[in-house]
C-alpha cells in the first residue's frame, strides 16, 4: 500500500477522509503492474491533484501497527510502503470523493490521524534517520 507524504516547507499534506472523518496522507493499493513509486504518484494525483516528484524512500511499515478495519467490517493487517517528497505540481484540489479537503500541517500542530497512519506521521514529527523499517 504505497503512500507518498509530502513536505512544504517542513509541513505536511495530509487529507480529511471522508469514510472516517479523520485525517491521514494520501495513498492507496497497488493496481496490477505498477511499481511502488508508479502507485504512489498515480494515487497522489487522484487524490489531491499534485504530481509528485522526486520521490524517496521514507520507510517500510508492517505488523500490529499496520491493523485497519473497513466500514464493511473487513480487518486487515497491512504492509505500508511510504515515500517522501518535497517537490510535486499542479493545483491542490480539496473536495473528492475520499476527501473533505486537503491541508498541510506543522510538526506541532497536527490534527486526530488515523490510527494505522500514526507511527509514520509521528517518525516524520521525531524526524527519525531514514529509511524507517517496522
Amino acid at each position: 500500500m504505497p503512500n507518498c507524504r509530502h513536505e512544504k516547507d517542513t509541513q505536511i499534506l495530509l487529507q480529511h477522509r471522508k469514510d472516517r472523518d479523520i485525517w491521514g496522507i494520501p495513498g492507496g493499493v497497488m493496481e496490477p503492474g505498477e511499481t511502488f513509486i508508479e502507485t504512489a504518484v498515480r494515487e497522489t494525483f487522484e487524490e489531491t491533484g499534485l504530481t509528485a516528484e522526486q520521490l524517496q524512500l521514507f520507510g517500510l511499515y508492517s505488523g500490529e501497527e499496520g491493523f485497519s478495519e473497513y466500514l464493511n467490517g473487513d480487518k486487515i493487517y497491512s504492509v505500508q510502503i511510504i515515500f517522501h517528497s518535497s517537490s510535486f505540481s499542479g493545483k491542490l484540489i480539496h473536495n473528492t470523493d475520499e476527501s473533505h479537503e486537503h491541508r498541510f500541517f506543522s510538526r506541532d500542530n497536527l490534527p486526530h490521524l488515523l490510527p494505522n497512519q500514526e507511527p509514520f506521521i509521528q517518525d516524520w514529527v521525531r524526524q527519525v534517520s531514514l529509511p524507517v523499517i517496522k
